[in-house]
């Protein structure tokens, strides 16, 4: 019973974690490089960026000409360092653009040793979410990172994502639903797990102006700081059906026709069962037990949404923040994201295409290609 049960989460879609979804096919997600100081994601994470800011202003402080005061480094907001930047305290902009250079340096070494495994080869585009992207500091980090990696001879571009980071985990999750389920609804259920915060959203699919999901967008989001309450697996769970019982009746009352899906986007490993694997030890309680399987638990809160049953489909959170770059990804054959938050998220996909390759993989055909005059040359040789 518990394993009809358990299929019944994502009965005639792909599996959770999927390798294979609608548009990409995802080559790996969630690699933990490591080298002798430990793990790669920390030198390039939010904390990284503060402790090198820190730093910074270690010494000044000493002598009293820390342009930034007294305020800790944890306690200065992304929006402040962008006042900063743009402000007319020149020796401030300094040192904040001096953090953000070896920010930009740690970045484009890791970047690059990402480029150097297997599973990355050949990646032509990475694009840049998580919390550190938003603002004029992350803006310029990327940039500077893109700039590193080019004058070190790397063909890549390192682009900003484009969606609200805030967002694009939820956005994602439409591109984890098979294509069919569009026809007859224009939003789903999406959630996004994070290790302080679990964020719901009604997602509109945009499917009327863009059928390549590019103009999707949230309609209404409720977000728990859960890392405030401390909840017990168990009530976080019962939290999350509450927040999506609230937006389904929301959602209906509005006259959205809400598709019978919820897609989830949460840290870890994702096994194709249901259950995480490893990854989640930020989330409260031990979401890696063997029996935990939050679709499950979830279905059992909502086991139809109008007149159908549900499915739910869950994914890696770095997997559903790439995701919602889908539809502007298409001059790429293989790319890739990162999202740099309290650690470095990562997953690297490959477009199925089967009308249209896409540009950059047109003009290396086009570049490998011999010319007419090349092939008349040739079989002249031959005669």
């Amino acid at each position: 019973m518990a394993e009809d049960t358990l299929t019944t989460t994502n009965a005639g879609i792909a599996a959770h974690g999927a390798e294979r979804l609608p548009s990409v096919d995802v080559d790996t997600y969630n690699i933990e490089l490591k080298d002798d100081d430990g793990f790669l994601g920390d030198r390039a994470s939010k904390g990284a960026f503060q402790r090198m800011l820190d730093a910074s202003r270690k010494p000044l402080r000493k002598t009293g000409d820390d342009p930034l005061g007294k305020k800790p480094t944890e306690e200065i907001s992304k929006g402040a360092l962008d006042e900063i930047l743009n402000g007319d305290d020149v020796h401030a902009a300094a040192l904040v653009h001096g953090a953000i250079e070896e920010f930009a340096q740690e970045l484009a070494y890791v970047t690059g040793r990402f480029l150097k495994t297997k599973a990355w080869a050949d990646t032509e585009c990475i694009v840049v979410g998580g919390g550190f992207r938003q603002g004029r500091v992350g803006e310029l980090a990327i940039a500077r990172t893109d700039i590193l990696l080019k004058s070190e001879g790397l063909k890549v571009d390192l682009v900003p994502i484009r969606f609200d980071p805030d967002e694009a985990g939820l956005i994602g999750c439409l591109h984890l639903a098979p294509s069919w389920i569009f026809e007859g609804h224009d939003s789903i259920l999406a959630v996004d797990i994070g290790g302080s915060n679990i964020r719901c959203g009604v997602v509109e699919t945009g499917w009327k102006k863009a059928r390549d999901l590019s103009k999707a967008s949230v309609w209404k989001v409720d977000l728990w700081r859960h890392a405030e309450d401390e909840p017990t697996r168990e009530g976080a769970v019962k939290r999350l059906t509450k927040m999506l019982q609230g937006l389904i009746a929301d959602a209906e009352k509005e006259g959205f026709k809400l598709a019978p899906f919820i897609g989830i986007s949460c840290p870890g490993v994702i096994n194709s069962d249901g259950t995480i694997e490893k990854g989640a030890q930020n989330l409260p309680g031990n979401w890696e037990s063997s029996r935990f399987h939050l679709p499950r638990s979830l279905l059992e809160g909502i086991p139809t949404i109008g007149d159908h049953d549900t499915a739910i489909l869950m994914h890696n959170d770095g997997v559903a923040q790439g995701l919602s770059e889908v539809p502007f990804m298409q001059d790429f054959e293989r790319w890739g994201v990162l999202t740099i938050g309290t650690g470095l998220g990562n997953a690297r996909f490959t477009n199925r295409k089967t009308k249209e390759k896409g540009k950059k993989a047109k003009e290396k055909d086009k570049d490998d290609k011999p010319s007419d005059k090349q092939k008349d040359k040739e079989r002249k040789e031959k005669a």
